[in-house]
């Protein structure tokens, strides 16, 4: 399985401009339920990630007022992309290597076509033990 499996079915790649004020971001999480999101600079170029751990560590813990910051102030640029193309072991030796718990895909020719979160990559793999456990528990207990 590869990045491309999973991110086949969305229909929205979530990203805001690197001129978006913190506090919009904030809200645009919120409202998307998601905990990053990719920002592009005015020409459509991804230029860097945030997300709720930036916006918590850089922002509310050092008491600064999110309406009046910009993205572009707090953003990761030190980007870890994948292609989609990529394996689903690959990404996850990405984000240990790194730290992280996003990895940004883009594609050579389409650019910035999302992101996959550590999660994402959990849940398939918790789902293809479940379906081997399975596989598994009827051989064992096979009824002859």
């Amino acid at each position: 399985m590869n990045v491309n499996d999973l991110i086949r079915a969305r229909t929205e790649v979530f990203s805001i401009t690197d001129s978006t004020s913190v506090h919009d971001a904030a809200r645009y999480l919120r409202d998307k339920k998601i905990r990053a999101v990719g920002v592009q600079d005015t020409s459509g170029a991804l230029v860097g990630i945030v997300s709720q751990s930036d916006i918590s560590e850089k922002v509310a813990a050092e008491n600064k007022c999110p309406a009046w910051m910009r993205v572009s102030e707090i953003m990761s640029t030190n980007l870890v992309t994948v292609e989609p193309e990529t394996s689903l072991d690959d990404c996850l030796r990405l984000m240990e290597k790194h730290r992280i718990f996003h990895l940004l895909v883009v594609e050579p020719r389409a650019g910035y076509r999302g992101l996959v979160s550590a999660k994402d990559l959990l849940k398939v793999i918790a789902s293809d033990h479940k379906d081997r456990a399975d596989l598994l528990e009827s051989y064992i207990f096979a009824q002859h």
